[in-house]
């Protein structure tokens, strides 16, 4: 089922440029696997050499963290968008 994956700016020149793409899948962990299947280097730059997701990388479907849903299992579909989000630190 193809899914919308918005990519940030850092990993956008694994895409060409693109913001975003469409990839298939039905599950976040398919939809990521056929990103990057499609545009190789991505599985590196969102998961440890545990193969779990680096813990600077935040996940949404939609406008929902999938940390508070079902992980990289959480279903997606057609209509659903896909955003990498990686987290920001600062301070004063």
């Amino acid at each position: 089922m193809p899914v919308r994956v918005r990519v940030p700016g850092p990993l956008r020149r694994l895409t060409g440029g693109d913001a975003e793409v469409t990839v298939d899948g039905v599950t976040v962990t398919e939809a990521l696997g056929d990103l990057d299947k499609r545009y190789p280097g991505f599985h590196d730059r969102l998961y440890d050499s545990d193969g779990k997701l680096r813990q600077f990388i935040n996940i949404y479907v939609n406008d929902s963290d999938i940390r508070f849903s079902e992980g990289l299992d959480t279903a997606v579909g057609e209509r659903d968008e896909v955003s990498i989000v990686p987290a920001v630190a600062g301070g004063f």
